[in-house]
Parts: structure tokens; sequence; C-alpha cells
């Protein structure tokens, strides 16, 4: 039985200085999957839902999410009592029936779904009833180095997306010698950003298909910038040598001029290298607008749950405001003993942002955070989500595999994207008949 090897996982884990062991078929076993115990953000909420419920045995599975070991044991009907997966997956096994709505929950303990930012409540909502609740936020904007565009004649301050002719300037930044990439100038993060890029071009995908000419011209675009420094196969060589997590990351050494990133690799710079001499500021449109996208992970409690009641009671706590601050706290307090930056605790709890960036957060501590916690807070709720769909993860692999066969130049855009839309339709049709 599935959950049979994952509470004997859990019994393993905490024979090893773990949560505390309990029998494998104890009733007040809560056995949760795909989440783990990295740091304080993750310990001191753990630790909160402890204090209010000595009376469960809680068992945390660490590890990476595997997608079809959860949809297995929730076929078989014995899955984990509580799932921790990225937010487009949860949504997506809503959209299958495979985690339960949460109104009962909620309404039980006095939650209001408006406390949480709309993006990421969208992405677990499914026939207008949630059926997961977001955990953290991220968004994407744009990291800017500094020394290497004004070495180039380049004004940071005038740096956007807006205009994409421009755009196509910064990728003249880069440094290509032969088939040896030496610096890039602009990487436009495809496949992975498509979604973005799309949007910024006047379309979302997953409502609009993959093959709209929208589409493909952002596929095409992205692809251009890649070509015109030194083609997919060296720019992704070099791209691959990065030290992201170092001291000799991108940013510090000179290797790369502008980036759209996820939000948390601001942290990342500040911590590895506080003093770089970078920029944060937003993805635009074009017209001009602050564009980003909202991700992050969502808690469902899985159909055929054995403890659902106490999975509601994990769920509610996990994201309480009140948690969060304790949890930011601990983590501002763990960092400063290490001599390390606090750059903020991004949830999808709107409340709980509030309080952690009045009572917890203070600027002076490094001058790239204090420039870029702003910015990130400006655009939480900005953001925009991708429509729930059954068929999320295939629906990734499908637009990342027609932007891959564009940057290869193994088929036209045109030709690429269509592909990518009969993969994602026949997915569709495979999780729904």
């Amino acid at each position: 039985m599935r959950r049979t090897a994952l509470l004997a996982a859990t019994l393993l884990l905490t024979a090893c200085g773990g949560l505390g062991p309990s029998p494998a078929d104890a009733p007040n076993a809560l056995v949760t999957m795909g989440f783990g115990l990295p740091d304080e953000h993750a310990t001191a909420r753990v630790e909160v839902y402890r204090r209010a419920h000595p009376g469960t045995a809680l068992h945390i599975a660490e590890g990476a999410f595997d997608e079809q070991q959860f949809l297995s044991s929730v076929a078989a009907g014995d899955p984990p009592d509580v799932v921790y997966a990225d937010r487009r997956k949860v949504g997506g096994f809503a959209a299958r029936g495979a985690v339960l709505d949460l109104s009962d929950c909620l309404r039980r303990h006095g939650v209001d779904p408006g406390r949480f930012r709309e993006a990421a409540m969208r992405q677990v909502t499914v026939g207008g009833r949630p059926h997961g609740l977001p955990d953290f936020s991220s968004v994407r904007l744009l990291i800017l180095n500094n020394p290497v565009l004004r070495a180039a004649g380049i004004d940071p301050a005038a740096v956007s997306t807006t205009d994409w002719t421009a755009v196509s300037r910064l990728a003249r930044v880069a440094e290509v010698a032969g088939p040896e990439v030496r610096r890039i100038g602009f990487d436009p993060k495809v496949p992975e950003f498509l979604p973005l890029w799309a949007k910024a071009n006047g379309v979302s995908l997953v409502d609009t298909p993959l093959d709209d000419p929208k589409v493909v011209e952002a596929a095409e675009f992205t692809a251009d910038l890649v070509r015109a420094q030194g083609g997919w196969a060296s720019f992704k060589a070099f791209r691959d040598t990065f030290d992201l997590f170092g001291a000799g990351n991108p940013f510090a050494t000179g290797q790369l001029a502008v980036m759209p990133m996820d939000s948390w690799y601001v942290n990342t710079i500040a911590t590895v290298t506080p003093n770089a001499d970078v920029t944060v500021t937003p993805f635009t449109d074009r017209e001009g607008q602050p564009l980003t996208d909202s991700g992050g992970q969502a808690w469902g409690i899985p159909k055929g749950a054995r403890h659902p009641d106490a999975a509601c009671d994990f769920l509610v706590a996990m994201t309480d405001t009140d948690t969060w601050v304790t949890a930011a706290t601990a983590r501002r307090d763990a960092l400063a003993r290490g001599g390390k930056p606090y750059g903020g605790t991004f949830t999808a709890n709107r409340e709980a942002d509030e309080r952690i960036f009045r009572e917890v957060w203070r600027p002076g501590g490094n001058r790239l955070l204090d420039q870029a916690v702003p910015v990130l807070l400006s655009l939480q709720d900005k953001a925009f989500a991708l429509p729930v769909s059954p068929a999320a993860s295939d629906l990734v692999r499908a637009w990342e595999g027609g932007v891959n066969r564009v940057l290869s130049g193994s088929d036209p855009p045109g030709e690429a994207m269509a592909r990518a839309q009969r993969e994602a339709a026949g997915a569709v049709r495979r999780v729904t008949r």
C-alpha cells in the first residue's frame, strides 16, 4: 500500500530526529506528501501546528514531489492526508477530481478566501470553489547588471521589455567569439517563460491555442534573441556553466547583462554577493504596463484522505497570518545569526505580507534588497495566473517542447507550435475522457 510505504518512510525519518514516531495504523497519524523542512519557514510553521494539535502525530514524508505516485495513490484509494505541490499542479488535480473542495473546511475555520492573493487563488479554484490553499508566492521580474550595461553605453534606468526592438538591441551586449559565448546580453529564459512573453504580446496560454499567431510571434522573437547570441547550442552550453547560487554567479562575474527571473533569486544574489551592483525592475508588456505571472506552491487534501478534518486543520494553520509572521521572524533571526540579510517572506496571504513587511522586515540591511523589496511588493497583486487545466503538466511539456524545436531550428515556429497545440489538445482529451 502506498500509504503504508509513506508511513514507513516517515517513521524512518522520525527515528533520525524528526517529528516523533507513531504506529502506521494510528487513527491520529497525519501524513503529508511533497513537503520538506529545509529552513525556519517550514520548521517554525510545523511547530505552531504541533503546539496547537498535540494529539496528532504528524509525519512529514520529505523528498521531491512525485506526480505519478500521487495520482496512483489517489486512484488506489490510499493517498496521503495532505499534498503540497506547485499551484498549477494542485489546480490540475482539482480539475481531475483528485483533491477535495475546501469550502466547508474554510467555513469551519472562518477563513475568508479573500485574504489570499487573487491570482494565487485562481490557480486552485475550480467551479468557483477553492480546492487548495496557496502557500509561498513568487513573481517574475527583470534583473539588470548595472556595470555591464553602463560599459555598453546603456543606462539601466532606460531598460524595459516594452519595445521588443530595444530588447533585441540588448542582445548586442553579448560577447560571442566563434562558437563560444562569453557573455549573454539578454536571456529571455525560454522555454520556461513562454507564458510571460505570450502575455506581454496580448494572449494567455491555455485560454489561447499554442499555435495562435501571437504565441508563435513570442516564441519566434525569443528564439531570435538566442540566435543573435551564438545560437541555442552555444547559448545553452554557456548558460549551463553559470554558478547561479554561488559567489561566482553571472551578475557578479559579468557573464550576463539582463535576465527575467523568479523573485526568489533576488535573495540569492543578496546573500552570496551582497555588494553586487544590480537593479530589479518590472517586466512590462508591449503597452508599457508592469506584467508578471504568479508562482508558488499550494496545499490540498487528496480525495480519499483518511483524516480530512485533521488535514483541514493543518492546511489552515500552515497558511494562517499569525503562523506566517512567526515563521518570518524565525527566518530573519536565523539569517541574522549567520550574518546574512533577510529579504522578507512573500506569501499568497495578503494579510500576512502586510504584517511581515510592517513588523518583521526592515530596510537598511542590504542595498539590493532595499531597492528590490518595494518592487516585489508592488507586483504581487499585478500578477496573472494561467487558467486551471486538468492536463497542467502535459501542457507545460507541450509548449516547452514547441519552443525547444524553435530554438534548435528543427521546426519553423508556426509548425513547431502547431505540433505543440496538437500535443496539448491530445493531453487534455486523455485526462478528461
